[in-house]
């Protein structure tokens, strides 16, 4: 028999998106299977009168707001002690089996700690590719996309807490959220990371969806919100010794030029998060790593082999490197190349990415007396003739280029018109490929 859901919502303010909330998670969700748990941070506007008139619901009335994690951790603490712990965003629409076949996740294996679903933002790479103009084309799209099937569970180094299943004897281990990171933000990176140091895995079901409509009263006010960000962040890094970036840095921009590999190298893997994207739309491909860090290395680590540096690897045993944009990071391009060459197979490639330094964004602020230095963070700066000359003098050939632009600011387009319409103006970020000699 499986475990019965708690969905835990947070609430303050907003009372018409809690109760479309609630609504579709009545209408979409299989019943006598959850109970629900409303903790409110002090509304104003009418949501706590509606609770009280609410006998089906569990809740609490917070007096003051107590922020995001304390208020998570008060509905965990009443919640049903055998119930799997579900928190949940009051600014979300549930779709038909959402709930299910999350549920079908992760019961599939004792390893999966939680699951979350996909939805219509990309933060953390969680969104999908369809749109809509109105709720029931979102519905009918969701119907067809909900179909369970383990083909589209994909292995996350996080997952976005707007929506999250957690299993019953993981949370009595975790013991809820740090509330160090309170009011909010950057407490499910936190959480994500301490599932994975107990050994259990993320997967984000993408036979999941649910909308989002994104932090309406939390970002509301930005000069609030920056700082609180600012804090969690350092918070964040003083607790695990790198910061929250590391999410983010997928190679995603590489893949394109992807030329049928075997065995692939990564170089500054981090926490595994381009190794889990790989895996999940490449699973017959072999992907290792290097990671300098650590503290990194021990998450990318239990994913695959993760080296700390070149001299652990063979020579002539990859057939690609990513080596991301790591050019505009080291203190010798050349002699990086020129090493990464040892490494490769006979016609192994290498595959890299750059920001344009001559585009137009780079110009205008150019233009406005900026240095690039300052503009780059000292990083090195690469123009594609740069990119093709460093390639050719050291050892590569057959050079491909998959060029990357942006919509440009009203002043950046009128500074184009003045210059002239030449495209490498226009391209921002360059990924490139290059074959060994």
């Amino acid at each position: 028999m499986q475990r019965q859901t708690s969905i835990i919502i947070l609430t303050y303010n907003h009372l018409s998106l809690t109760k479309a909330c609630l609504e579709s998670i009545e209408r979409y969700t299989e019943k006598d299977t959850y109970e629900i748990i409303v903790v409110d941070n002090n509304s104003s506007d009418g949501t706590r009168d509606w609770l009280l008139a609410q006998p089906h619901l569990k809740f609490i009335l917070n007096p003051e707001n107590k922020g995001f994690p304390k208020g998570c951790n008060q509905g965990i603490q009443i919640a049903s002690k055998e119930n799997d712990i579900l928190l949940l965003n009051n600014d979300t629409i549930v779709t038909e089996n959402w709930l299910k076949n999350l549920k079908i996740c992760l019961n599939s294996d004792k390893k999966i700690g939680a699951v979350g679903p996909v939805c219509n933002q990309n933060e953390n790479h969680q969104g999908v590719d369809f749109t809509y103009d109105d709720f029931d084309t979102m519905q009918d799209l969701a119907k067809q996309n909900n179909q369970s099937n383990p083909k589209k569970w994909e292995d996350k180094s996080m997952l976005i807490g707007f929506c999250m299943l957690i299993k019953r004897e993981v949370m009595d281990q975790l013991k809820g959220l740090d509330e160090g990171y309170t009011p909010g933000y950057i407490e499910d990176n936190d959480f994500s990371l301490r599932i994975l140091k107990l050994g259990y895995r993320l997967v984000l079901c993408h036979d999941s969806f649910i909308h989002h409509y994104l932090g309406t009263e939390f970002r509301k006010d930005l000069t609030k919100f920056y700082p609180i960000l600012a804090k969690n962040r350092a918070y964040f890094y003083q607790k695990w010794k790198f910061d929250t970036f590391t999410f983010d840095q997928v190679k995603q921009a590489s893949f394109p030029l992807l030329n049928h590999p075997t065995k692939i190298l990564e170089l500054d893997c981090g926490i595994g998060v381009t190794i889990q994207s790989f895996k999940y739309q490449y699973p017959e491909v072999l992907i290792e790593g290097i990671e300098k860090n650590s503290k990194k290395r021990f998450f990318s680590s239990q994913l695959t082999k993760v080296y700390s540096n070149l001299k652990e690897l063979g020579k002539n045993t990859y057939d690609c490197i990513l080596i991301g944009d790591i050019l505009e990071k080291v203190k010798n391009p050349k002699s990086l190349l020129e090493n990464l060459k040892k490494h490769l197979t006979l016609d192994g490639y290498l595959i890299g990415e750059i920001h344009n330094a001559i585009s137009i964004d780079k110009l205008h602020y150019l233009c406005q007396g900026y240095s690039y230095e300052l503009y780059q963070n000292q990083r090195n700066l690469f123009t594609k003739n740069d990119i093709q000359k460093l390639l050719l003098e050291c050892g590569y050939e057959d050079c491909y280029y998959y060029s990357w632009y942006q919509n440009f600011s009203f002043q950046e387009e009128e500074l184009l018109k003045r210059i002239g319409e030449i495209p490498d103006f226009r391209y921002t970020y360059y990924t490139f490929r290059a074959k060994k000699k």
